[in-house]
């Protein structure tokens, strides 16, 4: 499978040398160099220093052969436009991405993406153990 990672913070670098490991290949995306030192020392992939919301950075990534895109800067006007460039333009089949702001979430509704918040995630899971607890 082909993999392209947008934003190689802690999460896209997780993401990205996880599936590196597994045997995926895995193209990495983002406009600052110092990030990729975040990747496993044996991540097997590569690296294109750009800003994804440049459709050139998009086709050296080649976008146009991804099987799965994951989007995880830390910019959620960035995320959605990359997700919307990806999903609808390039009509990736699988677009998955993060949202910081839980309220951007409406964004994607017309999108067949998958989202993902890290805050919505914790809330919920941080409300079902105070209800387990106030049970006991």
């Amino acid at each position: 499978m082909y993999v392209l990672v947008i934003g190689c913070g802690r999460t896209g670098s997780s993401i990205a040398s996880l599936l590196s490991k597994q045997g995926e290949d895995v193209v990495v995306v983002d406009r600052n160099k110092s990030s990729f030192r975040k990747l496993s020392a044996k991540f097997t992939g590569f690296t294109v220093l750009g800003d994804a919301t440049e459709i050139e950075v998009l086709e050296e990534s080649k976008l146009d052969k991804t099987d799965l895109v994951v989007v995880t800067t830390d910019d959620d006007n960035v995320n959605a436009m990359v997700a919307q460039i990806a999903s609808e333009i390039y009509e990736v089949e699988k677009v998955v991405v993060r949202i910081i702001d839980p309220e951007k979430k409406v964004i994607y509704k017309d999108l067949d993406v998958m989202t993902m918040s890290p805050t919505s995630l914790l809330v919920d899971n941080l409300i079902g153990q105070i209800g387990n607890w106030s049970k006991e």
